[in-house]
């Protein structure tokens, strides 16, 4: 994911639990596993080979952060999220048969993906400009928007983060989260803001009074709204963020080597045909995606 531009790192309520984590943080040693057996890219002529050299070992190798939904270890060990789901997929059908997780920090994926300790990045990435000098993306997968967790009904008429600067309602949102910077652009002071560790801590500042509204992703606040049972509570309309007056549109791909233009390409013709057939929404359902967060934006037009 990708924040808003100089502002604050986006967390977007993507947390694991604890068994989770310690399930990834056993799956790190991949890394090591793997690193011996790098895919060279030396020869980038013609977009590159990596693809038919996969298809030769039968195996990619997959970057991941860790991230629920989308790219994680779960609690029983499993190799799973959003991105990975639509990997199994695309690479079996491009004659990969087996995908293997190469866990690491959010912000070592694209040095990673570079030093070739991974064959391409699985972790719903957002495409921004800023990543496109470094690396290539797919089209993206999803388009993810925000949304507020409040009471039933809606009291306070929230639907915008303007609306908090109009009404003096109390906004709280996660810690590093995008969101909150996308509010102090709207006007509100971030000083005014609760800053709590999670969405679930946000669900229930509102639930309490303690808050008006949470503010994160509206995939995460749905997801967290449905975990909990959401008695008292309820997702606002899903809505774009606006960054110094323009949408600040978080669209996530898969990233690949600068070179490798053929494995990208034949990537892309796969998405295509699953998003064409309504397949690709039947595989990130699971993972509280809706038919919403589905998108016809292209990698060029988020790159410029």
């Amino acid at each position: 994911m990708a924040p808003p531009r100089g502002i604050h790192k986006d967390m977007s309520g993507r947390r694991l639990n604890r068994r989770a984590l310690l399930a990834g943080g056993a799956a790190m040693g991949l890394l090591g596993a793997t690193a011996c057996s790098r895919v060279s890219s030396a020869d980038s002529k013609d977009g590159g080979n990596l693809l038919s050299r996969l298809r030769s070992q039968g195996a990619v190798r997959l970057g991941i952060a860790g991230e629920i939904p989308f790219g994680y270890i779960d609690e029983n060990g499993d190799f799973t999220g959003e991105a990975p789901e639509i990997a199994k997929v695309i690479f079996k059908r491009l004659g990969v048969a087996h995908v293997q997780p190469v866990p690491t920090e959010f912000a070592s994926l694209i040095p990673g993906l570079r030093s070739q300790q991974f064959d391409v990045v699985s972790a719903g990435m957002y495409i921004n400009p800023d990543r496109c000098q470094q690396v290539i993306f797919s089209d993206p997968d999803y388009r993810v928007r925000d949304s507020f967790i409040v009471r039933k009904g809606n009291p306070k008429n929230l639907h915008k983060y303007e609306d908090f600067v109009k009404s003096g309602a109390k906004l709280a949102s996660g810690s590093a989260y995008a969101q909150i910077g996308y509010a102090v652009n709207a006007g509100v002071k971030e000083s005014d803001i609760m800053v709590l560790p999670d969405q679930l801590a946000g669900l229930l500042a509102v639930e309490q009074g303690r808050a008006d509204a949470f503010a994160g992703t509206a995939v995460t606040v749905r997801n967290v709204i449905r975990q909990s049972g959401g008695r008292r509570v309820e997702a606002t309309e899903p809505f774009q963020a606006l960054l110094d007056g323009k949408p600040d549109i978080g669209a996530g791909g898969f990233a690949f080597r600068p070179e490798e233009t053929k494995l990208r390409d034949a990537f892309n013709v796969e998405l295509h045909k699953m998003k064409k057939s309504g397949e690709l929404l039947r595989i990130v359902r699971p993972f509280g995606f809706t038919k919403a967060e589905m998108t016809d934006l292209t990698a060029k037009e988020l790159c410029r």
